[in-house]
């Protein structure tokens, strides 16, 4: 028999995992349900063959592993219309931000199977970071069937409970940090003469190939930018500038901010 997956709401991130699932001949379209009270999000899973309904009830009771794909300041009312269609077989899987997995099981049966995963926005480019919380209470293989799912989305890691809000403040948010980065690279690049086509390109590819770099080497980011940092340079100007202005700080601070307000969710 056929596991069949259910995702209650049918946003972004629903449907950048359900085409990493696709793409990744993990399942096909109709062993997929997807729920949503908006008919018109609905339209672009019913074209792939993927079956839809307005009934979160449905998808709580006729699928194996439910993926909780809504704002988390709509969880609640979800969670308390579903809980009773939970069976001790089912497996919940929340995206949610601020939801704990303790808070998690005050709304679920005791016996639920449930695990937090924490991914961002370039999940819909197959680029993702999906963090697991490990205090979930899957069995080994519901939690190789998770990781096999997420690990279609980009790459998987595992946190403690008490790191992601840590998590949520860097991975999560942090593609929003990134994006603000890449308009300001691009905006002082067209102050600086460059047309805003070339700018952006030179911008995007620049961030692009130093995470790369970061990634592939595995230095540290402070030995890669000190390379660059030719003595009594151009670029040591302009990170004596950052500095001066305290990048790093502001950073820091906004990661603060965010695990603070993730923190004050749960």
């Amino acid at each position: 028999m056929e596991l069949k997956f259910g995702f209650i709401g049918a946003g972004n991130m629903a449907s950048a995992i359900i085409n990493g699932i696709l793409q990744a001949n993990l399942t096909k379209p109709q062993n997929i349900l997807v729920s949503d009270v908006d008919l018109g999000k609905l339209t672009q899973f019913a074209h792939k063959g993927i079956e839809t309904t307005q009934s979160n009830l449905t998808v709580a009771e006729e699928c194996d592993y439910i993926i909780l794909a809504v704002k988390p300041n709509m969880l609640e009312d979800v969670l308390n219309e579903i809980t009773q269609a939970i069976s001790r077989n089912t497996v919940i899987i929340s995206i949610a931000a601020g939801w704990t997995t303790v808070k998690l099981q005050h709304f679920l049966p005791e016996a639920a199977k449930i695990v937090r995963i924490m991914p961002n926005t370039p999940a819909l480019i197959g680029q993702a970071m999906c963090v697991i919380s490990d205090d979930h209470t899957l069995d080994e293989d519901e939690l190789a069937m998770v990781v096999k799912l997420f690990s279609c989305l980009g790459e998987v890691a595992f946190a403690h409970p008490e790191q992601m809000d840590a998590v949520t403040a860097v991975s999560g948010s942090g593609p929003a940090y990134v994006y603000m980065f890449i308009e300001a690279l691009a905006d002082a690049g067209v102050q600086q003469g460059l047309p805003r086509e070339l700018a952006q390109k030179l911008a995007v590819q620049t961030v692009l190939g130093s995470a790369e770099m970061v990634k592939t080497t595995g230095e540290h980011p402070a030995v890669l930018c000190d390379r660059v940092c030719s003595p009594g340079g151009t670029t040591i100007e302009g990170v004596y500038a950052l500095q001066k202005g305290n990048f790093y700080g502001t950073i820091m601070t906004a990661v603060e901010n965010c695990a603070i307000k993730s923190k004050s969710m749960s």
